[in-house]
């Protein structure tokens, strides 16, 4: 084992010790959309006929955060430009939500996007990297 992987070893290790440990909640997992995720899939299908999304579909990734740790982001979306962001979509946001998509961009080189139903519509909260393609 070099320096190199005893560094990434340790910053994940790091990145692990920040990740709270699961709480027993009712959570769609298999694989159909809330009310919130269906609306804004609406906005991305929107976007996509006026050209500025090129693709984009619901978790459609598993993300691996550390051991036994997982983020499966709402939205895998590619824009016009070849850019590739994953879309987090909240009606409101839980603390562990928000811990795991810093992790995660902190660990993967995309732009990872918290989007929160408002009543005027979406607000945007960018993490990680923007404009990587």
């Amino acid at each position: 084992m070099g320096i190199e992987d005893i560094l990434i070893t340790a910053r994940r290790a790091k990145l692990e010790a920040l990740i709270p440990k699961p709480r027993a909640r009712v959570e769609s997992s298999d694989g159909r959309m809330n009310k919130t995720e269906a609306a804004y899939a609406g906005e991305l299908e929107l976007r996509r006929l006026a050209g500025e999304v090129a693709w984009f579909a619901f978790e459609a990734i598993k993300l691996r955060l550390a051991v036994k740790t997982f983020y499966t982001p709402d939205f895998l979306v590619v824009l016009a430009d070849g850019e590739v962001q994953f879309h987090e979509v909240k009606g409101f946001w839980r603390e562990d939500a928000r811990v795991k998509i810093k992790v995660a961009a902190e660990l993967f080189p995309f732009a990872f996007i918290a989007i929160c139903k408002t009543k005027g519509g979406w607000e945007t909260e960018y993490f990680g990297r923007r404009g990587v393609k």
